[in-house]
């Protein structure tokens, strides 16, 4: 990993801070949702596992969870939450070297921050099993909330790193067509795309809303509901791609 690959790295720990976001939980378990027809059983590969919310749930999910990630600070956050149920590497995806294939990787919220994303995808295909599947998950650049942020001005344009991205060491913001091309570029077959949680508001807005009055459970799982129909308006886009 070279020295400015971890400064980057380290920068984005600390912008995660440790702070619950009702939201992204509630879009993990969305991602599960969504994800669970088409997941195969078998060996599991997480990469990036922040705090280790999803991992918890891919836990629940099958018998055998490795999880890649760069940061010590989110392994160590993640262990102390599921103890030695995973296996953990730390590096990057583009270092990791194993004998192992798995059925199902999880590639979620990660792409977007990656030096290169068409040869992150490529590692990753190399990882797949003969049957296995890849689930590359990105936050949409066409989200709805994105959208209202473009006519309110406080984005120049759909694609535009907003304070919050730069933070969190965004590198760029897809589009569900710009996710298929990095895919396809990396050699993959497209199985399945889609959008999760059709998304009206910006996160700071749902984190304050979600469970009162106005953003009740019910609303949430309409705009999860919705979200199958109008996958170019979700919080997040996603392929399901096979190594073809």
């Amino acid at each position: 990993m070279s020295v400015s690959e971890q400064e980057r790295l380290s920068a984005v720990v600390a912008s995660y801070g440790e702070a619950y976001a009702p939201f992204d939980a509630k879009m993990r378990d969305y991602m599960m949702r969504a994800f669970e027809p088409h997941f195969r059983d078998g060996r599991c590969l997480q990469v990036g596992c922040a705090h280790g919310d999803q991992t918890s749930l891919l836990l629940d999910r099958f018998g055998e969870v490795t999880v890649v990630e760069g940061a010590p600070e989110f392994i160590a956050s993640t262990r102390a939450r599921v103890g030695d149920r995973a296996r953990f590497v730390e590096c990057l995806i583009e270092d990791y070297e194993t004998d192992e294939r798995y059925e199902t990787i999880l590639f979620a919220h990660v792409l977007e921050h990656v030096e290169d994303p068409v040869v992150a995808i490529r590692k990753l295909r190399s990882l797949l099993t003969p049957t296995g599947r890849l689930f590359l998950v990105v936050p949409n650049a066409e989200a709805a909330s994105r959208r209202i942020a473009v006519k309110m001005g406080a984005l120049s344009h759909l694609e535009a790193l907003s304070p919050d991205d730069v933070a969190a060491g965004h590198r760029r913001v897809y589009r569900l067509d710009t996710l298929c091309r990095d895919t396809l570029e990396a050699g993959m077959k497209i199985a399945q795309t889609g959008g999760i949680f059709f998304k009206p508001l910006a996160n700071f807005q749902l984190n304050e809303l979600m469970g009162g009055p106005l953003v009740s459970e019910a609303f949430m799982e309409g705009c999860y509901q919705l979200g199958f129909e109008h996958p170019t308006f979700c919080a997040s886009i996603y392929v399901v791609a096979e190594a073809g």
